[in-house]
């Protein structure tokens, strides 16, 4: 088990910054995922941890030991691919005990290695058995048993579970977990799938654009979002953001659509008609008799819930979860409850929060004046 450090971590192409300015603490047995978009240098950050990028500024350090000049071999660390890379021509067996035998451990001690890690990870029947004779989750619980067996200090993920199945992949995600908590190796997880980072993750680092929009846990992530990047990317169905404009004293905003939602946690900073984005996730937004006009366009049935998409009298789309059925027809009213706002600034997207609390609560809608 070890500490991990990524120090000022950078990394360019020719003229083009690809990562910028990276600076995270991993702490012993912690599991940290790293999410976000396709190209937002995710993958990058954990190659350049591996040692198969070098990075242009910045330091790596492992256990207190720098490790940035390091050959990949020399890190003591494991990494678990996406495409599993087992040896098509070995068994099981040899996939898990390849390294070790070039490291030139005793046979006895090898075949312990392989045999706990296989009892653990339910492969003790399939040690004879070649990768071609494995479905998609064992040729995974394969690449993991490779990396356990070896004892390392860190845990590297990349993407391990976007080749399987939905329903394999709630199972793998399961048992990752449970087994990274197990042995308490300190963990590196990347990823483009929220859900895998919410429920994997001890902290996520969500990145955007080569930098990290935000590094937190991961309900803080979800509850207080530092911008609407990261409000936006983390959630399904995707929060809602709405156009308005802070209200006199900064109690309030008054909604592009009409009316002003009054704050009930404290004013906002800035001066009356500050331009503001107010977001409020699908699942907060209920119906009310007297509430906002609220068009259908499309509904969707899932169950035990129900999406609702529709548009505002100002043409904000917004989408409304529901529990059970949606009410009939093509017009519905609804509120936004004050306590499930969030607050950003237009310019920017940065999150802003109260600067005092207020004299008294506040809820409701208020007519605009």
């Amino acid at each position: 088990m070890a500490t991990l450090a990524l120090q000022g971590l950078g990394k360019s192409f020719g003229g083009q910054t690809v990562l910028e300015r990276i600076d995270l603490a991993v702490a012993d047995g912690e599991m940290v995922v790293i999410v976000g978009a396709s190209g937002c240098g995710k993958s990058t950050l954990l190659r350049l941890v591996a040692g198969l990028e070098q990075p242009t500024r910045g330091a790596v350090v492992l256990d207190g030991e720098d490790i940035t000049a390091r050959d990949p071999a020399a890190r003591d660390i494991a990494m678990v691919f996406q495409n599993y890379a087992l040896y098509p021509h070995m068994s099981v067996y040899e996939n898990m005990a390849y390294g070790l035998k070039i490291r030139r451990l005793p046979s006895a001690e090898i075949r312990r290695r392989v045999d706990e890690a296989a009892a653990m990870l339910g492969l003790a029947a399939l040690l004879e058995r070649k990768p071609r004779a494995l479905s998609g989750g064992q040729r995974q619980r394969v690449a993991m048993g490779r990396a356990i067996v070896r004892e390392p200090k860190l845990f590297l993920f990349d993407e391990p579970l976007s080749n399987l199945d939905a329903k394999l992949r709630v199972q793998m995600r399961a048992e990752i977990r449970r087994l990274q908590r197990r042995l308490g190796i300190t963990s590196l997880y990347v990823t483009h799938d929220q859900v895998e980072a919410m429920t994997l993750g001890d902290r996520l680092v969500v990145m955007r654009e080569g930098s990290a929009a935000q590094v937190a846990s991961p309900m803080e992530v979800f509850a207080r979002p530092a911008d609407t990047y990261v409000a936006g990317f983390i959630g399904a169905p995707a929060m809602n953001f709405l156009p308005a404009r802070l209200a006199a004293a900064g109690r309030g905003a008054a909604l592009a659509a009409g009316p002003t939602l009054l704050f009930a946690d404290g004013p906002r900073p800035g001066p009356a008609g500050r331009g503001l984005t107010i977001g409020i996730r699908p699942e907060h937004i209920i119906l009310d008799p007297a509430g906002l006009e609220f068009a259908v366009d499309l509904v969707e049935p899932l169950g035990s819930e129900t999406l609702v998409h529709g548009r505002l009298a100002d043409g904000t789309a917004l989408v409304v979860k529901l529990a059970g059925a949606a009410p009939a027809g093509e017009l519905l009213r609804i509120a936004l409850p004050p306590a499930e706002l969030h607050v950003f600034a237009a310019e920017g997207g940065r999150r802003l929060d109260p600067i005092a609390a207020p004299a008294e609560p506040l809820a409701g809608f208020v007519a605009t004046g």
